[in-house]
């Protein structure tokens, strides 16, 4: 199934792209998110005509995210959780206590966003995690998970 791509996708193509995907994908993900449209003709020629307006507006929200990572990278978030005498977490540090963090620190970052390379924190310590803003610009920070005794 054909489909023109309305921004850039990761892995897939950039803004006006014409892609081959699976009739699922498009008609589930794609279209409804509005990343993209059928490759008709007329959706090919509506694209072409509005092509100038489309890249402005693709080249104004990686300037955002940009300056938004310039604003998160090295930054350090503290979350306390209860843990055991030997570090170990009872629960675990998701995305969404770090989304819930940063949103505490006046940043609107979806869970959805956050990367975790090595999963959920299940222990105390210091963890990098990667926020993707935009399929070129990503950010990194530093999770400490600070334990809290049980009394």
């Amino acid at each position: 199934m054909q489909v023109i791509l309305m921004e850039k996708i990761a892995k897939l193509g950039t803004l006006g792209s014409i892609v081959n995907v699976k009739r699922g994908y498009a008609r589930n993900y794609l279209i409804p998110q509005g990343k993209a449209k059928w490759a008709t003709a007329s959706a090919i020629a509506e694209f072409e005509s509005k092509r100038a307006e489309l890249e402005k507006k693709q080249s104004e929200v990686l300037a955002a995210a940009e300056a938004l990572a310039a604003k998160l990278d090295g930054l350090l978030i503290q979350i306390t959780q209860k843990a055991g005498v030997d570090g170990k977490l009872f629960g675990s540090v998701t995305n969404a206590n770090i989304a819930e963090e940063l949103h505490n620190q006046g940043f609107s970052i979806e869970k959805s966003m956050i990367r975790m390379p090595e999963g959920q924190l299940k222990q105390i310590g210091d963890y990098t995690a990667t926020i993707a803003l935009h399929s070129d610009v990503s950010a990194h920070i530093t999770v400490s998970v600070l334990g809290e005794a049980i009394a």
